[in-house]
């Protein structure tokens, strides 16, 4: 007989009866499933803090009808070495891919979401783009503002300022404006120069003034001027448009607009007195490739004067970087002027000659992505402008009267 135990506290259970508890406490679906639970002597039993070594207490949950710490594992041993399959329906069968099964479609591994869609199929012949001119609405000349921001009303509004300097302060002589076509685009190739170029207004005014068939004269320009408030606003109401070949084709192809740029970019607007009329690289020949693709001529233009009417003597690099500008220049009006240099321009004599257009008829858009073809006509551009003004230049008694 085993020594008796005090009154009001439960004898320990011995390892069958532990076993026996223990299996009673699992549910019936459950013990019909489960495997045969390991021996009791194969558990490492926890002795007591009382009574017989190797005996273990009666547990407080069991009274309360609760599992106990080890019934719950031996429940967890027996459910895992033998699952249940879901019951539902909806639930994952032998023949999920989860589980091994067949997979619903062959998976690719290096297969990319983000890839660009193949070329279209092909549907037959593609009409010719030059035929789909007559889909784009006519200029309406009722109204103020076009497609590319340029306004009519604030053009006119700065027409006397522009035409002062044209006729009566830079005393504009040209040579040659009847090779800008009366009809149809041209690309007009200009060279750049001076702190606040005043090249382009000039080449504007002449056409809009003097040529048979007076047309708006669109300009390519950096996008670096929508990012100073004020002058990206006044430079797009009177014709300026962001440098892209979709916009330059569009006004060429399409609209069949004058559009006018200058290959040299701000490393021609940039250029110290002492480098002046000595023409930098046009670019890598993008004007070549936009004028191929849209079918239009190129007419080389030669622009003298303009280096005298706002020169540039030299650059501060720390003032550049404080006030954000593409380059901070030092001349006869700024920075001493302030924001009215840019109206303070030398009264040089302006010379411009429009030289011979540059037929590419005999080009198709595919020429455009040969590289020595393209350089080699923007090299024959830039020579034959470089040629141009080293006459002008050579030919003028004086840099104010001409």
């Amino acid at each position: 007989m085993g020594a008796p135990h005090p009154v009001g506290r439960r004898a320990p259970l011995s390892a069958p009866g532990l076993a026996r508890h223990a299996a009673a406490a699992v549910p019936a679906p459950l013990r019909e499933t489960a495997r045969p639970a390991p021996a009791p002597q194969a558990l490492a039993l926890r002795p007591s803090c009382r009574g017989t070594p190797g005996a273990l207490r009666a547990s407080p949950w069991s009274a309360r009808g609760v599992p106990t710490p080890l019934q719950a594992i031996i429940a967890s041993v027996s459910s895992t070495a033998n699952p249940r399959r879901p019951a539902s329906r909806r639930g994952l069968s032998h023949e999920s891919p989860l589980l091994g099964g067949p997979l619903a479609e062959e998976y690719d591994p290096r297969a990319d979401a983000l890839q660009a869609p193949g070329p279209p199929a092909d549907h037959g012949p593609q009409p010719d783009p030059r035929e789909l001119r007559e889909l784009i609405p006519a200029t309406d000349p009722e109204r103020a503002l076009d497609d590319w921001g340029r306004s009519q009303r604030v053009f006119d509004v700065m027409e006397p300022l522009i035409d002062f300097y044209y006729r009566y302060w830079f005393r504009v002589e040209h040579e040659g404006i009847g090779n800008v076509p009366s009809e149809g685009g041209a690309l007009l190739v200009s060279n750049h120069s001076g702190a606040l170029p005043p090249d382009a207004p000039m080449i504007m005014q002449a056409i809009r003034k003097d040529h048979p068939n007076p047309r708006p004269l669109y300009m390519l320009g950096e996008h670096w001027f929508k990012g100073y408030p004020g002058v990206g606003l006044l430079t797009n109401k009177i014709g300026l448009v962001a440098a892209h070949p979709a916009n330059a084709r569009r006004l060429l192809s399409d609209e069949r607009r004058l559009v006018l740029v200058f290959p040299e970019g701000q490393k021609g607007s940039r250029k110290l007195y002492w480098q002046r009329y000595k023409l930098r690289r046009f670019g890598r020949g993008g004007f070549v490739r936009t004028a191929m693709r849209a079918g239009t001529p190129i007419v080389p233009i030669a622009v003298v004067g303009a280096e005298e009417a706002a020169p540039i003597f030299a650059h501060v690099p720390l003032l550049q970087r404080l006030t954000g500008l593409i380059y901070f220049p030092i001349n006869h009006a700024f920075p001493h002027f302030g924001l009215a240099a840019p109206l303070m321009y030398m009264p040089a004599k302006f010379k411009i000659r429009f030289l011979e257009p540059v037929d590419l008829s005999g080009y198709g858009p595919d020429d455009a992505d040969d590289m020595t073809l393209v350089q080699t006509i923007a090299e024959d551009v830039r020579a034959r402008i470089q040629v141009e003004l080293d006459r002008l230049v050579a030919s003028r008694t004086s840099v104010w009267f001409g």
